[in-house]
């Protein structure tokens, strides 16, 4: 039976974890190797600890509706999309509310998590940990690892001749990069066009000489405002375009993507993507159009090769004099503290049972939480994944037996190690996979019931958001504020907006969705129908 859990990392995924082991009655310690809690969230301008942090001006990708947890909303005041200094002040509130700081230990580096000798039965694992030079062995009955993905640098300098042997400016990666002070006055090339590199890209523009952007990706860029100024993810997000996605086929609903990325601006005239092309990401910026179409950032395809000061491309092209080459080439992972036999298993998530539970091990006692690549928010798939967890540990939920996990893991068929650019295309759908593991945990809404029961509510749940607190509805650790939180939730993205009301504007985003609502509901029953016959549809109610 398990009892005591040991939590590693204090993010924001340890602190989920922390709070779903005290639901459930289970006796957390979490240990943080830094000074204090927040996890990347906890910015620095410091690069001597190794801590892997955002940069100064980083914004969140998602909103606060959408990226919370999902009994613990953002404040109503906050702006909707958050710098790290509000996420962290969220995640202090968080920590506070529940009481969860008495179960973190700071500044203790966990140095091993090895298998008991009786694990196959037990179940428990001992861990080593170290703090101010003092070593101590424990013994927990479980373990969840809540370090993330975001660990080591990837720096692919053997995929770029030249770098090391001949190039004479300086190259670092995106990890050492705090602001854009350093660079002023410089011709900076920027290696790589996930969001990072979009992000640094356009910033270092306003100071930099000159700056090349260079991609070997077709990459489709969008912004954070979408459809009458809602944030994006709360329009796009939804059960309803869920369904859509499953229904039509996938070469239309990719061409009717593509429009709506195109409708912007043509992405093909950029030289950013192609929709003939197959393999395709897509990053979240608003400003990097217009410094392409202004000349303050240059788009270049990949490079072939580095000469003392210049950049010689793959199309024949060189740009020289080249001060700095700014990797922005995302993370590796590694757990260097599991044991060989079960953290060299772990090649990407697809190693993983619902990328969680190494399926191997004879007792599921070790959980992998926040090792996913998301259309949504991690930070909420996180909680989610802790409470299911959880449950396994207190015996809520059951899993299969490990010849069956295993079988499942085999059926995705995990690659050798994927650099970080490959395993952005391993992203899967928010809704989809919340979707599975809350339906593991016994807490996935039944849409169908609450169309029949609540309408106003199942109505807000299909066409609307797809927000955290839908999982708070029903099952174990339902909040009585979800179905509040739910039907405000768009009234409180508007809320930071009303610093300046207009005379004569009485508009309320409430009256039209109400009536919205009311129109769609035969058809929404038929959706609910539908899906119920069909439980592959990711978003398949429970009834």
């Amino acid at each position: 039976m398990v009892q005591r859990v040991a939590v590693i990392g204090a993010g924001a995924g340890g602190l989920a974890s922390v709070k779903c082991c005290l639901d459930e009655g289970l006796e957390p310690t979490c240990f943080e190797s830094s000074e204090d809690i927040g996890g990347i969230w906890r910015y620095t301008d410091s690069t001597d600890s190794r801590r892997t942090t955002v940069y100064r001006s980083v914004i969140t990708n998602t909103s606060k509706e959408m990226s919370c947890f999902s009994d613990f909303p953002f404040p109503e005041d906050f702006p909707n999309y958050l710098p790290h200094s509000l996420v962290l002040e969220y995640l202090r509130m968080y920590a506070r509310h529940f009481d969860l700081l008495r179960h973190i230990r700071l500044q203790t580096t966990v140095l091993s998590v090895r298998k008991r000798p009786d694990f196959s039965t037990s179940g428990q694992w001992e861990v080593v940990t170290e703090s101010r030079g003092v070593r101590e062995s424990h013994v927990f009955d479980a373990v969840m690892v809540c370090t993330g993905h975001y660990q080591e640098p990837h720096l692919p300098l053997a995929s770029f001749p030249g770098i090391e042997s001949r190039f004479k400016g300086q190259y670092l990666h995106s990890w050492e990069y705090r602001d854009v002070q350093a660079f002023r006055g410089k011709r900076v090339l920027v290696l790589g066009i996930g969001n990072t590199g979009g992000d640094l890209s356009v910033e270092l523009s306003r100071v930099a000489a000159k700056v090349f952007l260079s991609t070997r990706s077709h990459t489709w860029v969008v912004s954070r405002v979408s459809d009458h100024g809602f944030p994006l993810d709360m329009v796009s997000t939804t059960r309803f375009n869920s369904l859509l996605d499953w229904l039509l086929p996938s070469a239309l609903t990719r061409r009717i993507t593509f429009q709506k990325f195109n409708s912007r601006f043509n992405h093909t005239n950029y030289g950013l993507a192609s929709s003939k092309s197959s393999k395709f990401k897509v990053i979240i910026n608003e400003e990097l159009p217009f410094c392409l179409l202004s000349g303050t950032v240059v788009l270049k395809p990949n490079v072939k090769e580095f000469t003392e000061s210049s950049a010689v491309f793959e199309d024949g092209t060189t740009e020289g004099n080249i001060d700095v080459v700014l990797f922005a080439t995302g993370y590796n992972f590694s757990f260097p503290f599991l044991e060989e036999s079960v953290g060299g298993t772990i090649h990407d998530n697809r190693s993983l049972y619902n990328c969680i539970f190494p399926p191997q091990l004879e007792q599921p006692t070790l959980a992998i939480i926040g090792l996913i690549q998301l259309t949504g928010s991690i930070m909420v798939a996180s909680e989610m994944q802790a409470r299911w967890v959880t449950g396994v540990f207190a015996g809520w939920n059951k899993l299969p037996p490990p010849s069956r996990m295993m079988a499942e893991v085999l059926k995705r068929k995990p690659a050798v190690k994927r650099n970080p650019s490959e395993r952005e295309n391993l992203k899967m759908s928010f809704i989809s996979y919340v979707d599975k593991i809350a339906a593991c945990a016994g807490v996935k809404p039944s849409v169908w019931r609450l169309l029949l029961t609540d309408p106003q509510l199942g109505l807000a749940i299909f066409f609307g958001p797809c927000s955290p607190y839908q999982y708070r509805l029903e099952g174990r650790g339902s909040w009585s504020g979800a179905r509040a939180a739910i039907l405000t939730q768009r009234q409180r993205s508007l809320r930071p907006l009303r610093t300046r009301m207009l005379l004569g504007d009485s508009s309320s985003s409430s009256w039209g969705w109400s009536w919205m609502c009311l129109l769609a509901l035969p058809a929404a029953l038929t959706a609910a129908w539908l899906c119920s016959k069909h439980p592959q549809a990711g978003w398949s109610p429970r009834l």
